[in-house]
């Protein structure tokens, strides 16, 4: 699977219990996204990971030099991993996330991150307009709660919805068990 890479959106520490922006299940998720992150680096696929720094102090979190815009460490970059910075939800604007593409190559991109509903689904999007194929790990991924008109949408629902419209025409939406298996067949 050497036409692929790993893209890995956004697990910083704001996301964490006692963070600015706790998001359920964040747990869960890094713990998955971490085997993925192994499991990858052992097939030799390539790891770029994407960090949101906000610049509007109204938002409160991942600020630009905050503790909480910090990548986890148990999924943060190594070796021979990537590390681009960015200031809006899809990856792809005002940075060099397509210039390392460029350079690495890859036919497929494969994502984990935070947040379904915002980072990882445009960067899906825009990568899929890009012509990429897009495989979404959605057990490495979190979601937040959200409130519509006065309704409460949790974010187990908030992440099935957002991960059903990307499989509805983005992309291959699986789990990290689907995805290894994958990886032992190739």
């Amino acid at each position: 699977m050497t036409d692929a890479a790993l893209v890995v959106i956004g697990l910083q520490r704001d996301y964490f219990p006692g963070g600015r922006f706790e998001l359920p299940g964040i747990e869960r998720t890094v713990v998955n996204a971490s085997a993925l992150l192994l499991v990858c680096r052992s097939f030799g696929i390539p790891v770029v990971h994407v960090r949101h720094v906000e610049k509007d102090p109204a938002v409160g979190f991942l600020m630009e030099g905050s503790a909480g815009a910090e990548i986890d460490p148990r999924v943060a970059p190594s070796g021979n991993d990537l590390l681009i910075t960015k200031n809006w939800p899809n990856a792809f604007r005002d940075t060099k996330f397509q210039a390392i593409l460029d350079i690495l190559r890859p036919r497929e991109l494969v994502f984990c991150g935070a947040m379904s509903n915002l980072c990882v689904d445009a960067t899906v999007k825009a990568a899929f307009d890009l012509d990429y194929k897009c495989t979404v790990i959605e057990d490495a991924c979190a979601a937040s709660d959200l409130e519509f008109n006065g309704t409460h949408i949790p974010s187990a629902q908030v992440h099935a919805a957002f991960m059903a419209a990307l499989a509805s025409a983005y992309g291959d939406i699986t789990d990290l068990k689907a995805f290894n298996d994958r990886l032992a067949r190739s």
